[in-house]
C-alpha cells in the first residue's frame, strides 16, 4: 500500500505537523510515559491507524514496556496486567475516541474514574493526548499511510 500523499515531504502538512508536535511536546512528562503510549496506542487501535500503532508500540518497548502488555492492550479490561490508574486512562482514552458511539461522549462515572488518579494538570494533559492522537489517526488513517517501517525516534 502506498500512502496517497507525500504527508511528511508536504510543505503544507509539514507546517500543520510542527503545530501538531508542539502540542505533544508540551505534554511531555505530564504522564508517566507508559500511560501516555498505551493511551496512544489503544486510541490508534480503536481508529485502525496502523502507522500510530507501529509507531506507540515500538516507542513504549523502547522505554521499557513489556511486550506481555503490548499484546493486551486491545483487550485491557480482561486483562490484569495493567494498574487501576492505567485503565482510568485507557477508559477515558476510549470513550473520548469513540465520542459518536454515546449521547453523552464521555461518561461521568469514566471521569470520576480518571480523577481519582490523576490530578487536574494530569487529567489535562489526557484529554489533550487523547484529542491529539485522534487527530495524528486521521490524517494517517485518511492518507493511507503504511505501516511497519518506523524506527524509534524517527521524528525526533
Amino acid at each position: 500500500m502506498d500512502a496517497r500523499i507525500n504527508y511528511f515531504g508536504n510543505a503544507l502538512a509539514g507546517k500543520v505537523m510542527r503545530h501538531f508536535n508542539s502540542a505533544a511536546a508540551a505534554l511531555a512528562g505530564a504522564l508517566p510515559t507508559a500511560t501516555e503510549e498505551l493511551v496512544k496506542i489503544r486510541a490508534s487501535q480503536i481508529n485502525g491507524c496502523g502507522f500510530c500503532t507501529d509507531m506507540h508500540t515500538k516507542e513504549a518497548a523502547a522505554a521499557g514496556e513489556t511486550q506481555l502488555r503490548l499484546n493486551l492492550v486491545a483487550a485491557w479490561r480482561e486483562a490484569t496486567v495493567f494498574t487501576d490508574a492505567e485503565r482510568a486512562a485507557l477508559e477515558l482514552a476510549e470513550q473520548g475516541t469513540r465520542l459518536a458511539d454515546s449521547s453523552t461522549g464521555v461518561t461521568d462515572e469514566a471521569w470520576a474514574n480518571a480523577a481519582k488518579f490523576y490530578d487536574e494538570d494530569q487529567l489535562a494533559a489526557l484529554i489533550s493526548l487523547i484529542a491529539l492522537i485522534n487527530a495524528y489517526n486521521r490524517i494517517n488513517v485518511i492518507n493511507r499511510q503504511p505501516a511497519g517501517d518506523y524506527q524509534v525516534g524517527m521524528f525526533g
